[in-house]
């Protein structure tokens, strides 16, 4: 029924896709939509996906439910950030699930496999950070234990920026 899969250079083309839809059904209207388009038509790209598949300090996964790609997430080891207080702590830079499946809860399984990767690689915890209008997210993470540690302001474009809010989990 689900299946998660560790993402490689095959997988860019399928990250592109569901990037760009997952992205504007959760961000579509924080922004001017003309803002919008141009940053998912220069972050969502197939050659985007290709640069950051390439680096491997980018840990991508894709999960699957009845062999459909629903959604993803991105992580990187070891980042540390001015409002964090260890070292060994992981970034979780992106989860997404197509909002069709919200209601299955499948996001969950999504992070709670990435918070598992982290802690099996000797992190400290997680942090991310969150668009402050999306209350089902900070819900979400709030639930999982997260705390409200910082603030940063997300560039869509030359003069437009989202205010996110900065949340860690300590393990």
């Amino acid at each position: 029924m689900i299946k998660i899969i560790k993402a490689n250079g095959n997988h860019a083309k399928v990250l592109s896709k569901i990037g760009k839809q997952t992205f504007i059904e959760s961000h579509g209207t924080s922004a001017p939509e003309a803002d919008i388009t141009n940053y998912v038509n220069l972050k969502f790209t197939k050659a985007a996906f290709d640069a950051e598949l390439s680096d491997s300090d980018n840990i991508f996964h894709i999960l699957y439910f009845n062999e459909k790609p629903i959604g993803y997430s991105k992580i990187i080891y070891t980042v540390s950030q001015n409002n964090i207080p260890f070292k060994n702590v992981t970034k979780l830079e992106r989860i997404y699930v197509l909002k069709e499946f919200h209601d299955l809860k499948l996001g969950k399984e999504l992070f709670n496999f990435n918070v598992t990767l982290s802690q099996e690689n000797n992190q400290s915890g997680m942090w991310l950070f969150v668009w402050i209008e999306n209350q089902r997210a900070i819900h979400f993470y709030k639930k999982a234990g997260f705390e409200i540690v910082g603030r940063y302001d997300f560039k869509i474009s030359d003069t437009h920026s989202n205010p996110n809010h900065q949340m860690l989990l300590s393990y």
